[in-house]
């Protein structure tokens, strides 16, 4: 435990400035200081940090206190631990007594096998130097791709022994535990048999922010077909690797200094560059290029150059990097590197002086970049030309920012002489389409969440818009889903193959995304999509039968009542008992009135929102609504026309 007197001493000590910028770049706003809040993902930057009261708060996610509050929610550690670590960070003497062995077990999950890591990449530094094998193949290979001492020393590189499990008994003679060393993935055991997950390696260790280590990565030196090349730590308590940038910690102050921040592929790639002198640069190796990282990346500057290998493989990681940087309001430019080249090997063929300057020289905006890489094929091939552009528009209209959005289609507008207007128009498409998909998403998980949450106290349920349609769908599905509809001539045997009520109820809804408000409607027609291809399948039997009362219940309303709600269930103006005879006039009819009820529903809520809008003045999202609403216009005409009825629109 710590007493009063030194927790007092700690508080008067830390800096709460200090303690967030190892975090977050913060900018002086006044007497206070701004930031992108690190607890959430933000655009506009609500994070503040008031030196004169020593607290932090965050207007967007409501987040705040002192360092050490700070310090136990960023680097999710105890009240003690944090103490600790600010007791560290600013001198401030400790008395504690030391831990023993069981102790040590009894802490902290996350931080044992932050423990463990540690003593991992001390014992891998150590071998590179100390021991024979280390220095002949190990440090060998590092001065033989050019690598200084300074920088294998910096990064903490090493080499793990070639013994099948030489490490891990090293390891556990210190006293580490082999579920820990499991944990991290530094040892693999099954039953009597372990070893050394990167015997025979070189090892390039992966650190967070605060600069601990979470990971590691390992290069196999010898020549075999069978083994992968690089090896990274499995996902653990303490590493998510698409949360994770290698070199992050010895980069994130150069980054905030020049306000850019180099985005490579591979570990060699940062080292090389480092030894150039360009420390503002990460890699996001051993996995695809994400989200988390791109955010990671973005708490330090809003500028992004991406240098990846001048090959195909490496052209074709940078375009599918591109856009994910638009999409987090990120401005990104890209180096090509001559073909064959890449960042290692061609920082290490010339000077800093040189490298800079042709940084400098090559970097160009994403479209230029884009243009440039596609256009030679398509200049005399308009269908080949019109893909360029719709693949560009796609680009622009991730990006979140209006203006910079207008910018970019202005450029785009003059590089490949197309008319401005045309390109706002697409570009109004495809955000549509993307909120459209946002939605169905988040109605989906909502619906998903919603089955395995209890219900605690019994809540009004929300009026389905689409009950009378729902019902009468779902009652055709329980007792006539393996039922023959109609038949078709297949496109690839070109023989004529039947088409089910349940085969074409189901791929309608799919087709246009059509899910239920009644989430116990949507969980029966995502357990009919499941047991779809089951020649015994029974939908009665199952659903009656179903673990779920609500499911049962609903089932059971279905079967006895008889609905006969609209005029389709007639014939030459006589009620039609055998409904079986008219199946392959009714089932069509129903999804067409379906679509018909889901698309005035669509129509109102957009006429709603434009009444809301017209408040704000905000005209670029109203026309975008109104555009949508002509087209739904014409759909429900369609559709009315084939019920035979008369569409009234405004």
């Amino acid at each position: 435990m710590i007493d009063q007197g030194t927790i007092d001493r700690i508080m008067d000590a830390s800096d709460i400035v200090e303690v967030v910028q190892d975090f977050v770049t913060l900018k002086r706003r006044g007497v206070n200081y701004l930031g992108n809040c690190p607890f959430h993902n933000e655009k506009t930057p609500s994070f503040t940090v008031s030196p004169s009261k020593q607290i932090y708060k965050c207007f967007g996610c409501g987040k705040g206190g002192s360092p050490v509050n700070f310090i136990m929610e960023h680097e999710h550690l105890t009240y003690f631990e944090a103490l600790k670590y600010l007791a560290k960070k600013f001198h401030v003497e400790v008395e504690d007594k030391e831990e023993s062995q069981e102790e040590i077990a009894q802490r902290n999950r996350r931080e044992s096998l932050m423990i463990v890591s540690s003593y991992a990449q001390e014992y891998f530094s150590n071998f590179l130097y100390n021991e024979n094998e280390g220095r002949n193949i190990g440090l060998s290979y590092f001065k033989e791709r050019g690598i200084r001492e300074d920088i294998i020393k910096k990064f903490q590189l090493g080499y793990c022994p070639d013994g099948k499990d030489t490490f891990t008994r090293a390891a556990q003679k210190q006293g580490y535990k082999m579920e820990f060393l499991e944990e991290t993935g530094l040892s693999i055991k099954r039953d009597e048999w372990v070893r050394d997950r990167f015997g025979g390696r070189v090892i390039f260790p992966f650190h967070n922010l605060a600069g601990r280590v979470i990971a590691f990565g390992g290069r196999v030196l010898k020549t075999d077909p069978k083994v992968a090349k690089y090896l990274n730590s499995p996902e653990s308590e303490i590493y998510h690797k698409s949360k994770v940038l290698y070199g992050i910690f010895y980069a994130k102050n150069a980054i905030t200094r020049n306000d850019k921040c180099f985005l490579v592929e591979g570990y060699t790639d940062v080292l090389s560059m480092h030894q150039s002198g360009i420390e503002n640069v990460v890699a996001s190796s051993g996995t695809s290029l994400t989200a988390d990282q791109i955010r990671l990346i973005r708490r330090f500057t809003s500028n992004i150059t991406i240098i990846y290998d001048g090959d195909q493989a490496g052209i074709k990681a940078s375009l599918r990097g591109i856009d994910m940087v638009l999409e987090e309001g990120i401005n990104v430019k890209v180096v090509p590197l001559p073909d064959g080249e890449d960042p290692d090997s061609f920082a290490r063929s010339m000077n800093s002086t040189a490298l800079m300057e042709y940084i400098q020289r090559e970097e160009t905006d994403f479209i230029r970049f884009k243009t440039q890489l596609l256009l030679k094929d398509a200049e005399k091939d308009p269908v080949a030309k019109a893909r360029l552009i719709n693949d560009i528009v796609k680009s622009i209209s991730v990006i979140p920012d209006n203006i910079t959005r207008s910018v970019y289609i202005k450029e785009c507008s003059n590089m490949l002489e197309v008319a401005e207007n045309i390109l706002y128009d697409e570009v109004r498409k495809l955000k549509y389409k993307v909120s459209e998909d946002q939605l169905i998403r988040e109605k989906r998980e909502a619906v998903q969440q919603s089955y395995s949450k209890p219900l605690v106290v019994p809540l009004a349920k929300a009026k389905n818009p689409c009950e009378i349609e729902e019902k009468a769908l779902m009652r055709v599905l329980l007792r006539f889903f393996h039922h023959e509809l109609f038949k078709i001539e297949d496109e690839e045997t070109k023989k004529e193959r039947v088409v089910k009520v349940g085969e074409y109820i189901l791929a309608e809804l799919a087709a246009d995304n059509l899910t239920s408000a009644d989430t116990v409607v949507q969980k029966m027609i995502d357990e009919f999509m499941i047991h779809q291809h089951e020649e015994f399948f029974n939908p009665e039997r199952y659903f009656v039968q179903h673990e779920d009362g609500e499911i049962s219940r609903k089932v059971s309303g279905l079967l006895v009542d008889k609905h006969t709600e609209s005029n389709i269930w007639r014939k030459k103006g006589a009620y039609v008992e055998d409904e079986v005879e008219i199946l392959h006039l009714l089932v069509p009819k129903l999804i067409e009135e379906y679509k018909l009820r889901r698309v005035k529903i669509m129509i109102a809520d957009m006429m709603k929102q434009i009444g809301e809008l017209q408040l704000t003045g905000n005209m670029d999202k109203i026309i975008e609504l109104q555009t949508i609403i002509t087209s739904l216009n014409r759909v429900e005409r369609e559709l009315s026309k084939k019920l035979g009825r008369r569409a009234i629109t405004s």
